[in-house]
């Protein structure tokens, strides 16, 4: 049977990589943020609603798998005004978790209601575990935030075949990941990764399409690194 996914943040980066790795006869894919696929704004409170109802519709009444990878990474100083700071710390749990959180949500109740299996895939980060710097606090706390929900979406519904994985790359060769290492100094970054380079894309894509169509179920729960081992656990 063929699989049905909707992937946010597909538009660029980690996004158009694990789309183009999902391009097969296997997979109806519906992006969000592409061209070709839906529109919708996660910093509006109806935006993840909007997307699920477009995406299941376009899909037959049926996703079996949620890949969350829309997120941002913005710079939020401590020293800035409390208002505007406090705007921005918002900002980015509403677009990097809640929005996230809504769909893992809507799609639980989606797979109760049809007494079906199904897969969520999170793209987390490694500053989850290892934190950022101190621009970047929300942006950790955001994919800490996404990791709890994950190993707690598994923990709750594993015996109805509902399963989660996270996935947290460290450095990744997209624009985000570009800007970060031109203003913190690239080369002192490198020398951190004892790889000797950040991750490509497509390397976090690899480990998407095996947990959104292959893994286990057994491996409910877990959370797969990509980060050249600049934080092991």
């Amino acid at each position: 049977m063929t699989t049905h996914i909707l992937l946010t943040g597909s538009s660029r980066g980690i996004g158009a990589a694990i789309a183009s790795a999902l391009d097969s006869g296997d997979v109806r894919l519906v992006g969000h943020g592409t061209a070709s696929g839906i529109s919708a704004d996660f910093a509006d409170t109806t935006g993840p609603q909007t997307l699920w109802d477009t995406a299941l519709e376009q899909l037959d009444g049926r996703i079996d798998v949620l890949i969350n990878n829309a997120g941002i990474f913005e710079a939020n100083p401590i020293d800035r005004p409390q208002a505007e700071w406090v705007t921005d710390w918002e900002r980015t749990m509403r677009i990097n978790l809640t929005a996230s959180a809504e769909l893992c949500r809507l799609a639980v109740l989606h797979w109760r209601e049809r007494a079906s299996s199904g897969r969520i895939v999170n793209i987390a980060s490694r500053a989850a575990y290892r934190g950022d710097s101190p621009e970047h606090w929300h942006y950790a706390a955001s994919k800490a935030g996404m990791v709890a929900m994950t190993k707690s979406i598994a923990r709750g519904y594993a015996a109805q075949g509902i399963l989660a994985f996270a996935i947290c790359p460290g450095f990744t060769m997209t624009g985000m990941a570009d800007d970060y290492l031109s203003s913190r100094g690239g080369d002192k970054l490198l020398a951190d990764i004892p790889l000797g380079r950040v991750a490509e894309p497509a390397e976090v894509a690899i480990a998407a399409k095996f947990l959104a169509l292959e893994a286990p179920a057994s491996m409910t729960g877990s959370v797969i690194d990509v980060n050249g081992a600049s934080y092991v656990r």
